[in-house]
């Protein structure tokens, strides 16, 4: 899929990030310098936020820190995010709109 449909060399170095439709899972495949490697995550509650794109890209480059946002399950798109209160049995949400 990375070669054919992005045009793009796997063994680049560079992580590929694909999202489900449901937006719950992500798989991330990435050369280590030996293997092709496969990371896959789903998350119970919410979804994964990727940030917006309009119709003119079609893939969008991230920072480590944006990345790891991501993976924790954190609104990329959000204008301010939401405190976290570890006394709050509610968990968290990350549809909720703040």
């Amino acid at each position: 899929m990375v070669k054919e449909q992005l045009k793009t060399d796997p063994f680049s170095g560079v992580i590929f990030c694909f999202r489900s439709k449901r937006a719950d899972r992500v798989k991330l495949i990435f050369w280590d310098g030996t293997d092709l490697c496969l990371f896959a995550k789903r998350l119970e509650k919410g979804r994964f936020q990727l940030p917006v794109l309009d119709a003119r890209r079609k893939h969008v480059t991230m920072e480590a820190a944006q990345l790891a946002m991501l993976l924790d399950g954190i609104d990329l798109n959000a204008r301010r995010l939401a405190r976290w209160n570890p006394a709050s049995n509610k968990g968290i949400d990350t549809d909720l709109q703040v």
